[in-house]
């Protein structure tokens, strides 16, 4: 039995029409039903109707404000959740990324594509719409066992007949859970599709540079899986960290160790990982080097730390990683020359999921200082912060010699 599937093509050129839709008709074991919209408008109007199961849009539609990267972002803006993909004149990974940022989900040459190709990306492009189907599923069902969980702790506190006092500070805290429920979802779906895209496009351009002369080009979207995945990988560490912190599953274990050396090689695992011609510059004062800390929990803080100082900053921009000896307390400043935090958001500096508002395109959890801080008071040490438009400098401080917490 043929699939069935109905198509709109947003392409001004009528004959590069035709040829698509030719292909379409080549396709085996599938009944295409594809129609025309000659601009941009008519794309529009056509997407809102919601009539077709998938879209493809032309690139460039012959207007330089109104082109199909438009189309695409406005039909998502008004809530189409249909796959696009875009028909392109040329095989660039620039438009590629440029589409995926838009809201498509594959990018076609055209004149180049084979009707194998085609089912292919329409394929992995429908396949990819009930994925993220399932997690909208997911989020709503969610969402009904906590109302079912708020509607269950009023009757419960109907039932034993709180005082008011304990009803309002009870609803007080569900109120918080619904709201950090709320935000993690939405962070964590924004977080993960992103990069998620990005490995399936990358993946997919690989599959494209197959011949020996793409070997820079098929190195290039290796490089980039590679980043995203070590990127997603410090997503869930964050979230595994708040998890057993909430479960109590981390307690300090402090352990005689020698923390210059112990620092220097935090520091050069760290410069690894900072951007081009990023320096992290480290110090340590004293004459004593030994001390009683949790060497785990230690290094955990101080790599939070100093990534953050390399993510925040700019390329060629200088990390001061400063450590002092104070006798019976250690001191540590990691200082950046990044963006800074806005004075009346450093309140919050602290807070599970904050995200400052110059900082929103860069990715994160906003779980990172938070993990920070409660490891610091495990180990009874303490935690403060300077920030200005020249960068930020946290400062912390723990004592040397505490054999048990």
């Amino acid at each position: 039995m043929k699939k069935s599937i109905r198509v709109l093509i947003v392409d001004d050129d009528e004959e590069d029409f035709m040829i698509t839709r030719a292909i379409f008709n080549e396709i085996p074991n599938w009944e295409c039903k594809v129609e025309w919209a000659p601009s941009y408008h008519e794309g529009i109007r056509e997407i809102e109707r919601r009539n077709h199961d998938i879209y493809f849009v032309d690139y460039r539609l012959g207007m330089d404000d109104e082109n199909g990267l438009s189309v695409i972002r406005e039909s998502v803006k008004r809530g189409c959740n249909a796959p696009m993909i875009v028909l392109t004149g040329q095989n660039s990974p620039e438009i590629d990324e440029e589409g995926m940022k838009s809201g498509a989900h594959d990018f076609l040459v055209k004149g180049s594509f084979t009707a194998s190709e085609l089912e292919r990306s329409i394929r992995y492009s429908l396949n990819h719409l009930k994925n993220i189907e399932k997690i909208r599923s997911l989020n709503a069902e969610l969402e009904r066992r906590v109302e079912e969980r708020t509607r269950g702790l009023h009757q419960v506190m109907v039932e034993l007949e709180l005082s008011k006092a304990e009803t309002e500070e009870a609803l007080r805290k569900e109120k918080e859970l619904n709201e950090l429920k709320s935000r993690f979802v939405t962070m964590a779906s924004h977080e993960f599709r992103t990069p998620l895209s990005t490995i399936l496009s990358s993946l997919d351009l690989i599959l494209r540079y197959s011949a020996d002369e793409h070997l820079a080009k098929r190195t290039k979207h290796i490089d980039r899986i590679r980043v995203t995945i070590k990127n997603l990988t410090c997503l869930l560490d964050d979230f595994l960290s708040l998890g057993k912190l909430d479960g109590g599953a981390i307690t300090a274990s402090p352990e005689l160790f020698d923390l210059k050396p112990f620092c220097e090689q935090v520091t050069s695992e760290m410069q690894l990982l900072a951007k081009n011609e990023q320096i992290i510059h480290y110090q340590y004062l004293g004459t004593q080097t030994v001390v009683s800390m949790d060497p785990k929990i230690m290094k955990n803080i101080l790599i939070n730390l100093l990534s953050n100082a390399c993510k925040f900053s700019g390329e060629e921009s200088e990390i001061l990683f400063t450590v002092r000896n104070q006798g019976d307390r250690i001191e540590m400043i990691v200082k950046d020359q990044g963006i800074g935090i806005p004075e009346n958001e450093q309140k919050h500096m602290f807070s599970s999921f904050f995200r400052a508002s110059n900082a929103l395109n860069i990715q994160g959890t906003g779980l990172g200082l938070n993990i920070v801080l409660r490891y610091v008071e495990m180990m009874k040490g303490t935690i403060s912060f300077a920030s200005g438009e020249n960068g930020t400098a946290f400062t912390l401080t723990f004592p040397v010699n505490a054999l048990e917490y």
